[in-house]
């Protein structure tokens, strides 16, 4: 006996656009469900546009969940592209029916996603390997993540994650590319191929992530972790000034040459009244192949130096959040695009990276800062 009508339906309210993350029910993305007696079930859906890079991918979802039915003999998905009535509905309902209007969600009063802007000094110290396995970590123990690739000249998480394709543009909303359950942009995902410099000035470097934080769409994101280049130049200003609840996380190693510059980058709060959330010392220590030994291969206590520097300066504790010791497959994981903490989360390096993740993920349980829209009554 054939499925009916609320059984198809039902079943495809499982499957979820696999770029905006809910269900195509929800969406509107169904356009018209035929069953025939034999069990043959044709499925018509709206793709948000033309050439959908993910369609092979909704495509097999939906054939997944409808064959699952008892009596389902075979499964035709055909696609349809919105019309583009049908795509600004879509981006009224996705910004919750306020309208086309662009604002930075994460700087609502009310916003529950925590923002960490992941600083250094200088380069070459491993920020952004940091920030992809963090990221990675917190997606893993159940947060919905998201990573903001803000180093525009430098940009390189899209590798480290993995993350080939473009993003897909409904309106003039930006759906990000999704990689191990992260949402993920940055300026390389627009530029032609090859490798091509970006030779961009301050207020296009402030224009672009500007446009990254009001026309991508995140969605009701945990966490946002934001890459930003080395120093205090204009997108740590930007990033002031754009969303100032954001907490900072410092990135050193330990050699004091790297230590001295760090806490250069971190005193930025002092001036912006950001809050700084720890520091992390990168590399660590080598552990000895050959016996228990740790061989300090960038001198010792740069982490540390900068916590308690950083807790003088601004006069409130800053803690060295976790210590990362050298691993070669740190690096191997950024250029295949696999970070460590997924492909084996037990190695020293990726167990400390997840213990950090862990307690940087916590969410606050008060209501502390929350804008509640309850008015008193009168009697």
């Amino acid at each position: 006996m054939a499925p009916s009508p609320e059984q198809v339906t039902a079943a495809l309210a499982t499957v979820n656009d696999p770029e905006i993350r809910r269900p195509i029910t929800e969406l509107g993305m169904v356009k018209s469900v035929d069953i025939s007696p034999d069990g043959v079930v044709r499925v018509g859906v709206y793709l948000t546009v033309a050439g959908c890079p993910l369609k092979d991918t909704i495509t097999r979802d939906i054939t997944g969940a409808v064959s699952r039915l008892d009596g389902v003999s075979r499964v035709h998905v055909d696609m349809d592209v919105m019309s583009a009535e049908q795509r600004k509905e879509l981006q009224t309902k996705l910004r919750g029916d306020r309208g086309p209007e662009k604002e930075i969600p994460f700087s609502r009063p009310g916003s529950l996603t925590r923002v960490f802007a992941v600083a250094s000094g200088k380069g070459g110290v491993g920020k952004s390997s940091v920030t992809v396995n963090l990221a990675a970590a917190m997606a893993s123990q159940g947060l919905k993540v998201g990573v903001l690739d803000a180093d525009i000249y430098g940009h390189s998480v899209p590798r480290m994650l993995g993350v080939s394709e473009r993003p897909t543009k409904v309106e003039d909303m930006i759906m990000p590319p999704v990689a191990h359950d992260i949402k993920v942009i940055s300026v390389g995902m627009f530029k032609p191929e090859g490798n091509t410099p970006v030779v961009w000035r301050g207020p296009m470097l402030d224009r672009a992530l500007y446009q990254f934080l009001t026309d991508v769409f995140w969605g009701d994101l945990d966490v946002l972790l934001m890459d930003l280049p080395p120093g205090t130049g204009d997108i740590a200003i930007s990033v002031a000034q754009r969303l100032p609840t954001a907490e900072i996380l410092v990135v050193t190693t330990p050699q004091q040459a790297a230590a001295e510059v760090a806490e250069r980058a971190g005193s930025i709060a002092a001036q912006t009244h950001q809050q700084i959330a720890g520091v992390i010392e990168n590399m660590a220590w080598l552990p000895c192949p050959h016996c228990d030994e740790r061989i300090s291969v960038f001198g010792e206590g740069g982490g540390q130096f900068v916590a308690d520097a950083l807790t003088r300066t601004l006069g409130s504790r800053v803690p060295l959040l976790g210590q990362v010791p050298i691993d070669m497959r740190l690096r191997e994981g950024g250029d295949e695009g696999k970070p460590l903490v997924l492909t084996d989360p037990e190695a020293p390096a990726a167990a400390e990276l997840r213990r950090i993740a862990a307690g940087l993920g916590r969410k606050p349980t008060g209501l502390k800062g929350l804008k509640l829209d309850i008015s008193p009554v009168k009697h």
